[in-house]
């Protein structure tokens, strides 16, 4: 690689080198200055976010670096800004909460900002090799967060599922990629497309496809592949789990939407049954399963694997209304989540006891009538009921579905649509019309903030969702 060449690739990839760098800067920071340095660290860490986010938007150029391996295009440039917002938005809500829930340590940042590396890193992969490379940095990161509180049963034991389920994930990953490379020659996503127009498909790579869609549907927690979902959301500390349900999700369905739509765009036939079937399965489990749910980190656990099944009916459409609908609904359900986990985190008794179960909700209308508008908004968007975000998201990938003549997902995407605003209005209910049995403490000004915003996001989309549209449409025109 020619110095010309290196220079150019420096720069395509220099907000993950912001990371990458200002990351070995804090964990120095921090072990120079020990643990009463958590408050800088995270302060810097956020602004690191920022840095590389502003560094996105702003600085021009795409294109292919590191000889193929990494891509900057529309599509990349629009989810790492999500993710980025993602983790900035988690990182902020962890500030009030760190020291109840044991984060204040200044390593708690530094893993945040690596697992943001990893993702930035995956969404920006177009080699099975850098794939494999950020998925790993991104869940090593992952693990480690899960399990941070070390006095927590619940925390160490929810860290150690999720090693173990994401270890065995990842062997299925790095054995489909082998399988991919046997039959191809090839780990550079255009070169596999490239074999795969030329010849004919052989049994073998069909193998090593299910098993590359197998890894990474581990990481969306779709549907066979879900298991550890509902155990870690409801161990992991409450801030981490907000952070799980966001960047992650939106990194791991970004770089699945790359996987199918750019190396195995030519054998579209025999990955889109494999999607429609992970589709119609995870909406089915996440609608009925979360119904009998009493915890709410659990049931957010359910309705996320749900959401996932929705997004999945737009890629399995194969089309560019299809990964134009993924992309809104990433971006749309981020916002819901984090705004829900917001008002999660805010669900703290006077005695400074966090409580976690649907019923502690009762009455929430005349104790803190702000905070329930905006979760009856995120409630009802989540459950897709016009005008707001929410049914927006599952209206495009529903028509992608339909134009692709896939009429019974869509079918069955509407029915578990129903079957899921069972939970959703349930806790509506609850809110307003059951008796108080007890009021939460004062809500933290971040916490405010969060979801005061996202609760803003939902309801006002309907007036700008135009632009945001228009950004999705853009970004897709990346595959076709």
């Amino acid at each position: 690689m020619s110095s010309e060449l290196f220079l150019a690739s420096l720069q395509l990839s220099m907000p993950e080198i912001i990371l990458a760098v200002g990351a070995l800067a804090l964990l120095m920071i921090g072990v120079f200055s020990g643990d009463r340095s958590a408050p800088t660290v995270t302060g810097l860490a956020v602004a690191l976010l920022i840095a590389a986010g502003l560094w996105l938007v702003l600085a021009p150029g795409e294109g292919e670096a590191y000889g193929g391996a990494f891509l900057l295009d529309p599509f990349a440039r629009f989810m790492k800004v999500v993710a980025l917002i993602g983790s900035v938005t988690a990182m902020i809500m962890t500030v009030g909460h760190a020291r109840s829930e044991q984060l204040d340590r200044f390593e708690f940042p530094v893993l945040m900002v690596l697992a943001t590396l990893g993702m930035m890193l995956l969404i920006s992969a177009n080699d099975l090799l850098a794939l494999y490379l950020g998925l790993e940095l991104m869940s090593l990161s992952l693990y480690v967060c899960a399990a941070i509180n070390r006095d927590s049963l619940r925390s160490t034991e929810s860290g150690l599922k999720y090693f173990v389920l994401g270890s065995l994930s990842s062997g299925m990953l790095l054995y489909g990629c082998s399988l991919v490379y046997g039959f191809t020659g090839n780990t550079g996503f255009d070169e596999i497309a490239a074999v795969l127009s030329a010849d004919t498909r052989s049994l073998g790579l069909v193998f090593g496809l299910v098993f590359v869609l197998a890894g990474v549907c581990f990481k969306i927690s779709a549907v066979p592949f879900h298991m550890w979902t509902p155990d870690v959301y409801e161990g992991a500390p409450t801030p981490v789990t907000a952070f799980f349900a966001a960047g992650p999700k939106v990194a791991a369905m970004a770089i699945l939407v790359r996987v199918v739509s750019e190396a195995f765009m030519p054998i579209v036939a025999d990955w889109q049954q494999i999607l429609v079937f992970v589709s119609i399965a995870s909406m089915l489990l996440g609608s009925f399963a979360a119904i009998g749910q009493r915890n709410i980190k659990r049931l957010m656990a359910y309705s996320s694997i749900g959401h996932m099944g929705f997004a999945l009916v737009g890629l399995a459409a194969g089309t560019e209304t299809g990964v134009s609908g993924v992309i809104l609904y990433m971006l749309i359900y981020m916002v819901m989540t984090l705004g829900t986990f917001a008002c999660i985190m805010a669900m703290r008794r006077k005695e400074g006891e966090n409580v976690e179960n649907v019923d502690d909700l009762a009455g929430l209308a005349s104790t803190k009538p702000f905070m329930a508008v905006v979760l009856t908004a995120l409630m009802f968007s989540m459950a897709g009921i016009p005008p707001l975000a929410g049914f927006f998201a599952k209206y495009f990938v529903f028509i992608a579905a339909i134009e692709a003549k896939l009429y019974a997902l869509a079918i069955i995407g509407v029915l578990t649509s129903v079957v899921g605003a069972y939970y959703y209005l349930r806790i509506v209910k609850l809110m307003w019309f059951d008796e108080a049995t007890g009021e939460f403490a004062r809500i933290a000004g971040e916490l405010r903030l969060v979801f005061g915003l996202s609760g803003l996001f939902v309801t006002a989309y309907v007036l700008f969702g135009g632009p945001v549209g228009n950004a999705a449409n853009a970004a897709a025109k990346s595959f076709f």
